[in-house]
Order: structure tokens, then C-alpha cells, then sequence
């Protein structure tokens, strides 16, 4: 593993609602990775999208009168100081991003695309995700739970 984490929104969504079907398995990994030391990396298009995801998750469950609790305990995991900004590189990074896309026939969105390419650019960088899709992209490292790859405990 490498000193570097980058934490999908999978993970953070499962983190903050205590209802997700993964969110012993979050807990697990969050404390494994703390155990570890390693630095934890938390994108903006990650943050955007958890937030997203929690709000229409307490919408459609009919409990929108928990989103503040839930958006208060995102926060509280990442505060807005060790958010990285990884937005202001689309421009750069657009054409690459279309290529994954492309080369993963929407396999990975636009956002999981700009994750891995971020991963590459900050250089010896794994995600932590409980997305298979990322498995398809060779010099990514995906770290699940405990430290293999889901097809390789199948």
C-alpha cells in the first residue's frame, strides 16, 4: 500500500449514514487506513457527490429531516481545509478524462475517470472504493477491505 489514499464516495457516503449496507465495512477500512498512517486523500468532486447522494438518499427514504445530521458528519470527516481541488484541473485534464471514459465504455463516469487520473497525477496514489469498475484500469491500485482487490477474495 501506498502512503497515499484516495477515498471514493462510496466509502464517505457509507462513513456518514449508519443505514448504507456498507458501513461497517467504511469503518473498517477508515480505521485500517488511519492503523496505517496513510495520508487520506479527499477530492471536491467527491465531497460534491456525497453530498448529492446523502440528500437524495434522505429524500427518497423520507427522512430529509436527518440531512442536516448527516451533512454535519461529512463535514466533520472532511473539514473544508484537506479538501483537494482537483475541479480546477478539468480543463487540463478534459481530454484524458474523455479518453478513460471512452476506453472503459462508461464503465467509469466522468468523476470516477478525473479520480484515477488524479491518483496517476499525484503519482503512487491507490483509491479506496467498493467500485469493481476501478479494477479495469491497469496502473490503478483499489484498496478494499482488508488490502486485495474484490475479484481477487472471490
Amino acid at each position: 500500500m501506498s502512503g497515499r489514499v484516495l477515498l471514493d464516495s462510496n466509502v464517505l457516503v457509507a462513513l456518514v449514514d449508519s443505514r448504507d449496507k456498507w458501513h461497517s465495512r467504511a469503518k473498517g477500512l477508515l480505521d485500517l487506513l488511519e492503523a496505517r498512517q496513510v495520508d487520506l486523500i479527499y477530492l471536491d468532486c467527491v465531497v460534491n457527490e456525497t453530498i448529492s447522494v446523502l440528500a437524495r438518499r434522505a429524500e427518497e427514504q423520507k427522512r430529509s429531516g436527518r440531512f442536516p445530521a448527516l451533512l454535519d458528519k461529512l463535514l466533520q470527516q472532511v473539514p473544508e481545509d484537506t479538501i483537494t481541488w482537483a475541479l480546477l484541473e478539468i480543463k487540463r485534464l478534459y481530454p484524458q478524462v474523455i479518453e478513460l471514459v471512452r476506453n472503459t465504455s462508461g464503465a467509469l463516469n466522468f468523476h470516477d475517470a478525473l479520480m484515477a487520473l488524479f491518483c496517476r497525477e499525484i503519482g503512487e496514489a491507490e483509491i479506496a472504493s467498493f467500485d469493481e469498475d476501478f479494477d479495469r484500469i491497469a496502473w490503478l491500485k483499489r484498496f478494499t477491505f482488508p488490502h486485495v482487490r474484490e475479484s481477487e477474495t472471490a
